[in-house]
């Protein structure tokens, strides 16, 4: 039987978003019912809820999220009822050109619950990324649990969603960050931090948090950063190359997605560096560069996607490192609010003032 939960929802573009009661259908073949423990705001959240995503309101945002599978649909074999598990926006086909050589991490087709949740009056709702998790209950794919410790809090697992799993993942999976490596971050919101903190996971020697806010610098240094740049008063590409024997860095972290401050990641790195994007860029943005430097300066730019993670792999052993004091993802979490407080977390979020807002229910 359809199941009537309170749920948060951006009704129209810019409009401030609202507490309303949604209809969640039961779980369809290869679907499951998740019972919502914990939900990060994530900037995503609010590109939605501003039209930067796509128009197709009204949206169910949220999708940083942990809870229990509550019910699974027919053909369900990933998981059961009574599972805790991290919600992930990739769910693998296993079918697709990608998964089919051995790359799942890549695959170009992954698939989100076939029904759709909808207000009472029917109106049918946008999930989130697929997901939809500011919500009592939500609908998705079974593909879409990773299951994980459950000895592991909830607000804290959630985060592997997204926002700290991609940093994560831009520093060891895509940059293959190793023992030794010198590696720049710039921007040191949630995802730049993640990164820090992989890097030195990783074994990094020397790692360089810089953004324009010494608040969110002396977070980083307290996730690993070894040295801190303003680049609001520093040239950060003078300052990191200082830093790196006047070499620059092997490995820089994008992690805030313009092109000005990407063109600092490109010269502040090393001959044959690399450079990884995880910040994400607005559709009208271009870059420009010359084409001889790229050629000149060798190496490898790349765009990580979910911080090329295979939340099967990954979000269990992250997990396990959290809960071995490893890994310390509770640094995250900021605060704690209601499912009503997450208009005001955008606004906190905005102007600096949270890693992480997580909705506990």
């Amino acid at each position: 039987m359809a199941q009537q939960v309170k749920a948060v929802i951006a009704r129209a573009k810019g409009a401030p978003v609202e507490v309303t009661t949604i209809v969640v259908p039961d779980p369809g073949p290869g679907e499951a019912v998740v019972r919502i423990q914990a939900c990060g705001v994530c900037h995503t959240d609010l590109h939605y809820r501003e039209g930067g995503i796509n128009d197709e309101f009204p949206f169910l945002l949220g999708h940083e999220a942990a809870g229990i599978v509550e019910s699974v649909g027919e053909g369900v074999t990933e998981v059961e009822p009574g599972d805790f598990v991290v919600l992930n926006w990739r769910a693998v086909c296993g079918q697709c050109r990608a998964c089919k050589r051995g790359r799942p991490q890549y695959c170009f087709n992954t698939h989100n619950a076939k029904q759709k949740m909808t207000l009472l009056d029917g109106t049918e709702l946008s999930p989130a990324l697929g997901i939809g998790a500011f919500a009592e209950k939500t609908l998705v794919a079974a593909g879409q649990c990773t299951k994980v410790d459950p000895a592991a809090e909830p607000a804290v697992a959630g985060l592997l969603g997204c926002g700290v799993m991609a940093g994560l993942g831009a520093a060891i999976n895509t940059g293959n960050v190793g023992r030794g490596d010198t590696v720049a971050v710039i921007g040191c919101g949630g995802v730049g931090g993640a990164a820090v903190m992989g890097s030195r996971l990783a074994g990094a020697s020397r790692i360089i948090a810089v953004d324009i806010d010494d608040r969110k610098l002396e977070t980083a240094r307290k996730l690993g950063a070894t040295h801190t740049v303003n680049s609001r008063t520093t040239d950060p590409v003078e300052a990191i190359r200082e830093l790196t024997g006047g070499n620059g860095a092997d490995v820089v972290v994008e992690a805030v997605g313009r092109p000005e401050t990407y063109k600092q990641a490109f010269y502040a790195r090393d001959l044959a560096g690399t450079v990884v994007l995880v910040g994400v860029p607005t559709p009208e943005m271009t870059l420009e560069l010359p084409l001889l430097d790229v050629f000149g300066r060798g190496g490898a730019l790349k765009s990580s996607w979910y911080g090329d993670c295979l939340p099967t792999r990954d979000f269990p052993m992250l997990i396990d490192l959290y809960l071995q004091g490893r890994l310390d993802l509770g640094a995250f979490v900021t605060e704690t609010i209601e499912l009503g407080a997450v208009e005001q977390a955008f606004e906190r979020m905005h102007h600096g003032d949270v890693l992480r807002s997580v909705v506990a229910f």
